[in-house]
């Protein structure tokens, strides 16, 4: 099975810290994060006018938090809400609320720490806890303006995006983005949650989805279905790696990853750990013990 290719969209115009406004209700503020894992940077939404909402605040930077502040001078910020508790989204939330007085939302499930050999950008940020703990379908509204928690696991067990009723747009995280893939990494990510949860996006036909990295994707159904071919031509791959002879995952992602930043092979591990959980899971593969990065696999048939 060929790799699908995605219609990446990577184009961004900004200035760090400077409040842009990108459509009639949202209004994004880049934090000055920029790396492998988080592109540009932490893409900051804040939704409405004089009463607004504050999306995935960022890092505990306090030249950032100023421009947050900075942003939003003259109005009031009621909500602030967290996709999940990675530390280049969530740090900034508490701080920004003890600014504020706003409330924090995000998922009731806690966030839980990646395995140590993994690098993500910034880590995760295991003392996160929101004030209110969201169940999905649950709706939160300001001036002109409705927000719903759509539960999306599978980049992590709690992450949340928010649909934008009135836009009908999707605040999609890190669940969905439009210049990457997103990294799966158990056993907090699960790759058979996370194609659940592109379906279940990809049913709701959004008219536009707006990462927190990374400039929006407009044309949403070819996205997803690009998205979502793609990872089902990765596990198509690994079969073939398989049956080629190699039998560690480290074997297959310096030969599938190739053209890849070195920098993300040990997150790409962590992806096709997912997959091979997944093939394990359904009879396709076996291991010599409990899945893991250093496992040797097989084929079953």
């Amino acid at each position: 099975m060929a790799q699908t290719p995605i219609p990446f969209v990577r184009d961004m115009e900004f200035d760090y810290g400077a409040p842009q406004q990108v459509s009639p209700l949202i209004r994004r503020v880049v934090a000055n994060n920029p790396g492998p894992f988080t592109f540009r940077g932490t893409g900051v939404y804040i939704v409405g006018q004089g009463e607004v909402a504050v999306i995935d605040p960022g890092p505990d930077d306090q030249a950032h938090i100023e421009a947050l502040l900075a942003a939003v001078a003259g109005e009031r910020v009621t909500h602030i809400l967290v996709t999940h508790g990675h530390a280049d989204h969530s740090p900034a939330a508490r701080p920004l609320a003890a600014r504020t007085g706003a409330t924090i939302y995000a998922s009731k499930l806690p966030v839980r720490k990646t395995e140590a050999d993994v690098r993500m950008e910034a880590g995760d940020d295991t003392s996160f806890r929101p004030d209110v703990g969201l169940d999905d379908g649950a709706r939160l509204s300001g001036a002109g303006w409705t927000l719903e928690a759509v539960t999306t696991p599978g980049h992590t067990s709690n992450h949340l995006a928010f649909a934008l009723l009135e836009e009908n747009a999707l605040f999609s995280g890190d669940h969905i983005m439009g210049w990457s893939t997103t990294v799966i990494s158990p056993p907090d990510g699960d790759m058979d949650d996370y194609l659940d949860s592109l379906e279940k996006v990809r049913a709701r036909d959004f008219d536009t989805l707006w990462p927190t990295h990374g400039p929006p994707v407009r044309a949403v159904r070819p996205f997803l279905d690009a998205y979502i071919a793609h990872r089902l031509a990765r596990e198509a791959q690994i079969l073939a790696r398989l049956e080629a002879g190699d039998a560690r995952i480290p074997d297959m992602v310096r030969v599938m990853y190739a053209d890849v930043d070195a920098r993300l092979h040990p997150a790409a591990c962590h992806s096709v750990l997912g997959h091979m959980i997944r093939l394990v899971k359904r009879g396709r593969v076996a291991s010599d013990g409990p899945p893991g990065v250093g496992s040797a696999y097989r084929l079953t048939g």
